[in-house]
């Protein structure tokens, strides 16, 4: 049976992807992805044969991987992050009940919430919540009440999605709804092209963040009250002496 492997390369580094993923882009005749995140693995897999799609070209990037699939040999669609968080996992699962012949296989990355922490310290040791600002997908009635729901419960926010040249305010939205529930000074972080050139972190307040310039390269941590900086670096405390 053929097989379609839907791939987590984590940030993009060879290095940052799991040893599971590099083996099977390895074996893999094929790799299918958006432009951008092909672009991230192309020169670590030599001599594949590449296929891209851009942006809202999903469900097309699907049943072209599928099809390719079809044909005979393993084909891989690659995503940033893991597969499974805002990926292409349940999109590649839904259509390949049209495609009998092809076997689906999920091969998980390290997704940003988890490297975007790693880089500004320990923000994620107690209960935490992914909300994406995006609202293409999900409308911003429903952004705002999950926004809420999480800063009325404290949990420690990531944000993911937290601007686009279409949404440049929503990240200031985002941080006025939980500043009704939270404290300016609330420590808060974000990473920025994690993994890849570029890569920087910044560590503030809640009030700070609201005015900071950020894209869709962006990972953002908003602690929850017990959150501090330690060392430069943001801590959430769940025992253990701190």
């Amino acid at each position: 049976m053929s097989k379609l492997y839907i791939v987590g390369i984590g940030p993009g580094e060879y290095g940052g992807m799991t040893h599971r993923a590099a083996e099977v882009l390895k074996k893999c005749d094929k790799i299918v992805g958006y432009t951008v995140y092909v672009e991230l693995v192309r020169n670590y897999f030599p001599g594949k044969d590449f296929i891209t799609t851009p942006m809202r070209r999903e469900e097309e990037r699907v049943h072209i991987a599928l099809t390719e699939a079809a044909k005979g040999g393993d084909v891989a669609v690659v995503c940033s992050g893991d597969a499974g968080v805002y990926g292409m996992s349940g999109l590649c699962i839904k259509l390949a009940e049209q495609y009998p012949g092809v076997e689906v296989e999920q091969v998980p990355g390290v997704s940003a919430v988890l490297s975007g922490a790693a880089l500004l310290g320990a923000p994620l040791m107690h209960d935490f919540c992914v909300i994406s600002l995006s609202d293409i997908l999900t409308p911003w009635e429903k952004i705002e009440k999950r926004l809420m729901c999480a800063a009325q419960a404290d949990f420690v926010i990531c944000l993911y999605n937290p601007a686009s040249h279409k949404r440049r305010d929503h990240l200031m939205r985002a941080c006025d709804i939980v500043m009704r529930y939270a404290s300016s000074e609330t420590v808060c972080g974000v990473a920025k092209n994690i993994g890849r050139e570029g890569e920087s972190v910044q560590v503030m307040t809640l009030a700070q963040l609201r005015d900071t310039e950020v894209d869709m390269f962006s990972t953002v941590f908003i602690g929850n009250s017990m959150t501090e900086i330690i060392n430069g670096k943001m801590v959430t405390p769940r025992g253990y002496g701190i």
